[in-house]
Order: C-alpha cells, then structure tokens, then sequence
C-alpha cells in the first residue's frame, strides 16, 4: 500500500508534477500491461508448440513400439537422445518401461496414468526427470492387443527457459526504458501544457501588484486558450467598468460643484439672514424658490450620472415593447412641460425587445430638447415609421461646429449655455438607443429647426401575430 500513499501524497505536489506523474504511470501501466501480454502469449506459444512436436514425434513411433513394447521397439537410446526427448510407456496398472540403457526417466504423476486406463485424448504438463530438471511431459493412448498402455515422451526445457528469461529480461529492460522516457515525455508535456496556465497564473500576480488590467497573449485553439481568452473578457469587463466608474466620479466632481456651491451661497444667505434680518422683504422668498430649483436641477444631474454609469448592454425583456406606448407616454409629459406648443404626431406600429423605462427616457430628453428650443406657437413632429424615429422642432436648429459633438457628455453649445440642463440628456439618448441596438444622429429639420432621427431595429408585426403566420405557413402544404 506503499504506492498507494504515495500517489494521493502528489496530490499536494505542483500540477505540473502531477500531471507528470500521472502521464508516466499511465504509459508504465500501458508498458508493463503490454509487456505481461506478450511474455504469457510467448510462454504459451512455445509450450504450444512443444506439445505438438511431442505429440509428433509419438504418433511416428507409436507403431514401432506397439510391436515390442518389452524392448521399447528396439529403438536405441541414443536415437531418443538425438531427438532431445526422453521416452516411457506406462501400463494401465502403473507398471512402467524404458529403452534398454535410457539413462534419464521422468517423475510420472496422475495424468500419465489416467491416459493409460481411459486410452482417451492426451495430456500435456511441465514436471521433473530423475535428475530434478525441468521437462514438458506429453502422454498419449498406446494400445497393445487388449492391453492399455499410455506412451510418456519428455523433453528437457533448459532451453526454452533460457530463451524464455531472456525474453523477460528484455522487456524488463525496454519497459523501464520506456517507463522513463514516458516520465520524461509526461514532464515535458506537462511543462508544455502548464505554460499557458503559468503565464495566466503571473497576469494575475501582475495586476494584483500594479493593478494594469494587461490582456495576455493567447496562442493555440485549445481549452487552457479558452480560459486565457475568457480572462481577457473578465479583463476587458473591468476596465469598461473602471473606466465607467471613473468617469462617473469625474462628472459628477464637475458637475455637481456648480449647483451645490450654488446651494451653498443661498443657504448661507438665509442662516446670516436668520441672524442680521439684512435680505429685503421678498428675498427670502426668492432665494428659497431658487434653493428649491437648484435641487430639481441637482436631483435630475444625479439620476442622468447613474444612468449613464450604466452598463452598456441591455438586458432583454422577457416581454416585447410597443414602442407606441412608450413614445404616448413620453408625449404625455412634453406637453405638459410646452402648453403652448403644436403637436403633429404619427406613429405607425412597431415592436421590440428591450426596456421600456429607458426607452422612454430617452425619447423624453429628445421631446424635451424639442420643447426647450421651440419658440411659442410653434410644433414639434413626432413621427414613427418604420423602424425610424423622428423628433423635430421650428427653433434655431444646430449650428454645423456643433453637429459632431451634440451626442456627447456635457457638451453644450453656445446658444445653449443660457438654458437650463446639463448637458447629459442627449448622451443618455445615445447611450440607450445603441443599447437597444441601433442609432441615432442629429440634422437640420426641414421646418428649420432641429432633427433627430433614430433606428430602433424591431417588426411592425407583433410576435403573437409573427408566431400565428409562420405556424400558418407551416400548416400550408397540409391544408387543401
């Protein structure tokens, strides 16, 4: 049980070392297994063939002998020493003959005497002479008148056993060979397979210790490549969310210093107020409404910030979005915020799968834009065809500088430094519809003002209604 220990105390050794370990003993046992089979196939071969040329050499003398069984034939002893064969007959009552001055006889036992009463068959067997040297005994039937006899040849296997241990010796010798190149081999394979691991294995040191999220180099198309191409994915996960997160700490020390130094200045206002009574009558009153929308303004700052911090994929709905519903419902919020303003309103059927809170979202910040910019009296379209989405407004439009960069975070353009936003809602817009996947880009509208046209991939067909027309489709070539 020695080995058995030893192997499961590898287990706390290296992989490497135990993927080595494993690779030699696993072609050892292949060695040692093929070795056995082919050292018991020899043994039997050659016992094999022994007993048929014994069995030969019995059936071309039995005539011989059964005609002078006292005097064994009259074949002289020499002739069977040529032969390399020892020759006796025994009697179905045990009584046993040699040739005249056989010098070497064999130790007979049950078998040979079982031959002589049945006079059935043959039987083969190693046993000893008289000298005490190995020899393969075969017995045959000898029949003399009515009188059963069993004719006993031997043949001495010295050499046989010569050859036969030098056989063992062989494949002793070129299974141990064999078992250390294996354990080389194994060692080298391992080496080799573990290379990959080792380098994944120092990435991870490496960023723990510097903290650079560097994608390693991937080589081959196996599994230990799969894992290194999934660890560049995890990789490249944390930076997108590195960068996120930065980004977002960013923004928001860049844009939420203005409203709350803002906040600030009139809270401090209202405390020396509270103290000296130096604001004039309705100040106060002022400053609080001021502090009021300086808080919207904050509220609203924050929740663009955490949505833009989100991930950039979306997580499909388990349900499909009718885009109509959700553009209402945005619509429904615009009007409010522009009482004064037309509405000119198409929306054709299309359907999709996605979020519908951000959805809404984003084509409120696009209503909104309209509105800000509309002068009074005058109308936004809205339309819905296909998969497009249109919003445009009759305001001073976008200036042709300012069309690259409308899409991006904080960015305002002169015209519209003076109006209330933070510059964020446009970037959400982005962000959401190529979250959906598909796009967005901004234009002069054709009424003078602004235009954004959006794609939004989706079917006018809703699924219930997709799924009842292929099943139709289906049934076809089975319907008369």
């Amino acid at each position: 049980m020695s080995w058995l220990s030893s192997f499961f105390s590898a287990a706390h050794r290296p992989l490497q070392e135990r993927l080595a370990i494993l690779i030699a003993a696993a072609v050892t046992a292949a060695v040692a297994t093929t070795g056995v089979a082919a050292y018991a196939l020899t043994l039997l071969t050659v016992y094999d063939q022994l007993d048929n040329e014994l069995v030969e050499v019995a059936s071309i003398t039995s005539d011989a002998l059964a005609s002078d069984l006292e005097n064994m034939g009259g074949i002289d002893d020499s002739v069977w020493q040529a032969a390399n064969v020892i020759v006796m007959v025994v009697r179905a009552d045990g009584h046993q003959m040699t040739p005249p001055d056989g010098h070497a006889t064999l130790e007979l036992g049950p078998e040979e005497l079982t031959i002589a009463r049945t006079s059935y068959g043959w039987s083969s067997r190693t046993g000893l002479d008289s000298a005490g040297e190995a020899v393969r005994i075969v017995a045959v039937p000898l029949v003399d008148s009515d009188t059963y006899y069993a004719l006993v040849l031997g043949r001495p296997l010295a050499p046989t056993l010569a050859i036969l241990q030098t056989t063992g010796l062989s494949l002793l010798v070129f299974g141990g060979i064999g078992a250390l190149v294996a354990g080389a081999t194994g060692y080298a394979i391992a080496r080799s397979s573990m290379g990959p691991l080792r380098q994944l294995a120092h990435a991870v040191v490496s960023i723990t210790e510097t903290n650079k999220l560097t994608p390693i180099e991937i080589t081959g198309d196996d599994e230990v490549a799969n894992l290194g191409r999934s660890f560049n994915q995890m990789l490249s996960a944390l930076e997108s969310s590195r960068a996120r997160q930065k980004r977002l700490i960013a923004d928001a020390g860049h844009e939420l210093r203005t409203p709350l130094t803002s906040m600030r200045t009139n809270v401090e206002l209202l405390v020396a107020d509270e103290r000296q009574g130096m604001l004039p009558e309705g100040a106060r009153s002022e400053i609080l409404r001021d502090v009021a929308a300086q808080l919207g303004e904050f509220t609203q700052l924050v929740g663009d910030l955490v949505q833009l911090s989100r991930d950039e994929t979306v997580q499909a709905a388990p349900e499909p979005v009718d885009l109509r519903d959700v553009i209402e419902s945005a619509l429904a919020r615009a009007k409010r915020r522009g009482p004064g303003l037309a509405w000119n309103v198409a929306l054709e059927p299309l359907y999709l799968t996605g979020e519908p809170d951000a959805l809404e979202r984003a084509i409120t910040n696009l209503l909104d834009n309209a509105v800000k910019f509309s002068p009074p009296g005058g109308t936004v379209t809205v339309e819905l065809r296909g998969d497009r989405f249109r919003v445009a407004d009759q305001g001073p439009g976008i200036a042709e500088d300012d069309l690259p960069h409308v899409f991006e975070r904080f960015y305002r353009s002169e015209d519209a430094r003076t109006t209330p936003g933070s510059g964020l809602g446009l970037s959400i817009v982005a962000q959401t519809i190529q979250a959906h996947g598909g796009w967005v880009k901004a234009g002069h509208a054709p009424e003078g003002g602004a235009e954004f046209i959006a794609r939004l991939p989706g079917s006018p067909i809703p699924p219930e209604d997709e799924w009842e027309l292929e099943d139709a489709d289906d049934l076809a070539p089975f319907v008369d």
